[in-house]
């Protein structure tokens, strides 16, 4: 027992959580958000825009990406929605900024959804059960065919 628990705290430990942060842009200027993350981390974002107002288009926005030294991982123009997925290089802050483009400006302030994965969390487990799941009955068959 004491080594199931032991075993669910590591694992526990090393999960990262998911945040999903909803930010207010305002109609002009830049608001970013940023995580210290490790070496050899996979992380996954999704955004969109969620437009309160649907009498009208939904505004778009732009989006920047980049690592702790500057490379640009994600790059979006003229978008309402989009994701973008990368593995960590180098160890630090990363930075997902965005903006309201241009010609959207006098429509006010826009309202974003940010859903940002790291590590653990950013793990597809769907469809990893459903691998194991098939390697299981693979080896099951493969199994019973010998008796």
């Amino acid at each position: 027992m004491m080594k199931s628990t032991v075993a669910f705290l590591v694992i526990l430990c090393m999960v990262r959580a998911t945040e999903s942060i909803w930010l207010t842009l305002p109609s002009s200027g830049t608001k970013c958000v940023s995580e210290e993350i490790q070496n050899n981390v996979v992380v996954l974002g999704d955004y969109v825009v969620v437009s309160e107002d649907h009498t009208h288009d939904t505004p778009t926005i732009s989006v920047k990406v980049t690592s702790p030294y500057g490379s640009n991982l994600h790059h979006a123009e003229n978008s309402t929605h989009g994701q973008f997925a990368f593995t960590t290089h180098e160890a630090g802050n990363y930075l997902a900024c965005f903006w309201v483009d241009g010609y959207n400006h006098d429509k006010g302030d826009v309202s974003v959804n940010l859903d940002w994965k790291t590590g653990i969390a950013a793990k597809d487990w769907e469809s990893v059960a459903r691998k194991e799941k098939i390697e299981v009955s693979a080896f099951t068959y493969f199994h019973d065919s010998f008796e």
